[in-house]
């Protein structure tokens, strides 16, 4: 996997599109292939435009749950280490190859997207990690440890997944900065950092905050 394979995913959305190696500000320990904002130097097409929203390419960049979410696992490398870790919703696969640097047994990026995997694997090569691809979690590997998660709860429809993630695992881990209050008293409230997508979307800075939840099943921890 390589940046020319990323370009050919992302070109299919922005025509003038590459990925560079950037390394996000909320975990500047983790290179990724990530849209390079350069190629931008004018306003995007209507057809542009159109195709961006059709059909976004969100591996392309770090969001800011993703990137507090890999930093706060690096900072507490016990919460993974030798754990079976499934990262949903991966991305670019950030979440996941903080979780095998921090020496998790296994770590798996999961995503439905084609091109989340393949930026996922190009990621995890460009740190010198290995990592599991996960097409579909429906058929997501048996006897998890742990499963995090990070900004998947922007679509209300989404929230059956906080049990789902419980049911999978004794352990998950997730990061938020679009609901406020989770209404799962399992989920507890670990700590608040201010963290920006990268490249710089300038989103509201209420999105900025993220919060990270804690399920904890395994008594002793």
């Amino acid at each position: 996997m390589n940046e020319e394979v990323l370009n050919h995913h992302l070109q299919k959305t922005l025509s003038r599109g590459r990925v560079a190696v950037t390394r996000p500000a909320g975990c500047p320990q983790i290179a990724l292939y990530l849209f390079d904002p350069s190629v931008l130097d004018g306003p995007l097409s209507h057809d542009e435009a159109q195709a961006v929203v059709a059909e976004p390419a969100y591996w392309s960049f770090c969001w800011a749950s993703g990137q507090v979410l890999a930093g706060w696992i690096l900072e507490n490398p016990h919460r993974v280490a030798g754990k079976r870790v499934l990262d949903f919703g991966s991305g670019s696969g950030v979440v996941a190859i903080a979780a095998a640097m921090a020496g998790a047994a296994e770590a798996i990026a999961c995503d439905i997207d084609p091109a989340a995997l393949d930026a996922a694997a190009a990621n995890a090569q460009l740190n010198n990690v290995s990592v599991t691809l996960c097409g579909d979690w429906h058929q997501r590997p048996e006897q998890l440890d742990l499963v995090t998660a990070a900004d998947v709860l922007y679509d209300p429809e989404n929230k059956p997944l906080l049990e789902a993630f419980h049911n999978a695992a004794p352990q998950v881990l997730l990061a938020d900065s679009r609901v406020k209050n989770l209404g799962d008293e399992r989920y507890q409230r670990q700590t608040v950092i201010e963290g920006r997508t990268w490249p710089d979307l300038n989103e509201f800075e209420e999105f900025n905050q993220v919060r990270i939840y804690l399920v904890d099943g395994v008594s002793g921890l």
